[in-house]
């Protein structure tokens, strides 16, 4: 059984999260941390439960969901696993920092690209990828059928879509990923995104108004 835990970071309330399984391997799940402090938060988290990093995998390249790639690739020296496309949105980030006025260490390249179907692993459990464009053009969806969840990222929130405003993004696209890759779950399926709190697939079928 794997666990889930979630951490609320930076001026965009993004969530990060990790995932771990028995063995206490760990997956960071876009790292949001802005400052020193909510750096130190995930960091001592991750000793105080004795975690131990395999990889840090990215749902997409915004700002606000990698303010602190840089902290925990040098912390861990784990791979950076993305979509192909994400380099784009790495060699950009700068430019979009002073567009916000913020701060942010440069993140360092992807390690490894990956895309939908790719063989993904934590442990000896086999989770799998999802392809989820129209909020960014790099959207990947992590899924565990045996758990019965899916990080969603910014595809879908309690109640609400991603914002399909930035560049790269486009409703109809983001709609068909919607439609097409995660309703297709199990009415059960819990949902982690990446801001605000957790849903199911059958809770937003029954009250997501952009579902209608």
């Amino acid at each position: 059984m794997l666990t889930v835990e979630a951490f609320t970071f930076n001026p965009f309330a993004e969530n990060t999260y990790l995932i771990y399984n028995h063995e206490k391997e760990c997956i960071i799940i876009d790292p949001g941390c802005y400052n020193q402090a909510e750096k130190n938060i995930l960091q001592e988290h991750i000793k105080d439960n004795h975690l131990k990093p395999t990889v840090i995998f990215l749902t997409h390249t915004h700002i606000d969901h990698i303010f602190g790639l840089a902290a925990m690739k040098s912390t861990y020296g784990v791979p950076i696993l993305a979509h192909p496309m994400a380099e784009t949105g790495i060699n950009t980030t700068g430019l979009v920092a002073q567009m916000y006025g913020l701060n942010v260490e440069e993140p360092p390249p992807i390690d490894q690209f990956i895309n939908e179907g790719d063989d993904f692993k934590l442990g000896a459990q086999s989770l799998q990828i999802f392809f989820c464009p129209g909020h960014a053009p790099d959207h990947l969806v992590l899924y565990s059928e045996k758990d019965g969840f899916a990080i969603v990222g910014d595809v879908i929130f309690k109640e609400s879509i991603g914002r399909t405003d930035l560049p790269g993004g486009d409703y109809q696209t983001l709609m068909d990923s919607i439609h097409q890759k995660i309703l297709i779950l199990p009415s059960n399926t819990v949902l982690y995104s990446g801001h605000g709190p957790e849903t199911t697939i059958k809770q937003e079928i029954t009250n997501n108004p952009f579902l209608k």
